[in-house]
């Protein structure tokens, strides 16, 4: 009975192991680059080889995925999630120096962190939440969806500004409060009662 526990891995299990993971990822990501800033020339050198720090995080990948699919219990699941998430990091901190062949400071990595955080936490979100956030999204008026994309084109148009780009800046400003008056005026009329054959 125990190990037919252990082996099961249900929904909040499979949530616990995306946390761990997450929390490796961040560990592994944030440790790698301040590592990397406090000491910019230690690098690990055989043969000619330079050892880059993502070698060890597809090391680390490989083999608790691997294990993953082999080991079943929670207690191992867990530790496997944490340092699988702690590789991706690894890896996800020189994704900037594999996509331009040397850059490490290349800004990709930034943009990778922040997508990746990004993702995880919008498909947990789903997963979690898929009914309520169907019922949220699918569940309201065309018009406050329009107010809604009002109010993101009014508020993003400020990107614009701070670049100096008056132009478009006003342009998606515009757009934005005229979607937004639009949505607002549509949601205020009287709704018409609807006739029953």
């Amino acid at each position: 009975m125990l190990a037919e526990t252990q082996r099961r891995r249900g929904p909040i299990v499979r949530y616990t192991l995306s946390f761990y993971g997450t929390l490796g990822f961040i560990a592994g990501f944030s440790g790698a680059r301040l590592f990397a800033t406090l000491s910019p020339t230690l690098t690990v050198m055989r043969g000619g080889i330079h050892f880059h720090h993502f070698w060890y995080g597809l090391a680390m990948v490989v083999v608790t995925g691997w294990l993953g699919i082999v080991i079943t219990t929670d207690r191992l699941g867990r530790l496997l999630a944490a340092i699988f998430g702690l590789g991706v990091g690894l890896i996800g901190d020189e994704v900037g120096l594999l996509l331009t062949f040397g850059d490490y400071q290349s800004e990709i990595t930034a943009w990778f962190f922040v997508g990746s955080i990004s993702a995880i936490i919008l498909v947990t979100l789903s997963l979690r939440y898929r009914g309520q956030l169907e019922k949220d999204i699918f569940g309201v008026s065309g018009e406050e969806h329009l107010t809604h994309v009002g109010i993101f084109l009014a508020v993003f148009s400020s990107i614009f500004f701070a670049f100096n780009s008056l132009v478009p800046g006003s342009l998606f400003a515009g757009l934005g409060m005229a979607i937004f008056v639009l949505g607002e005026l549509l949601e205020r009329r009287p709704k018409r009662p609807q006739r029953w054959p």
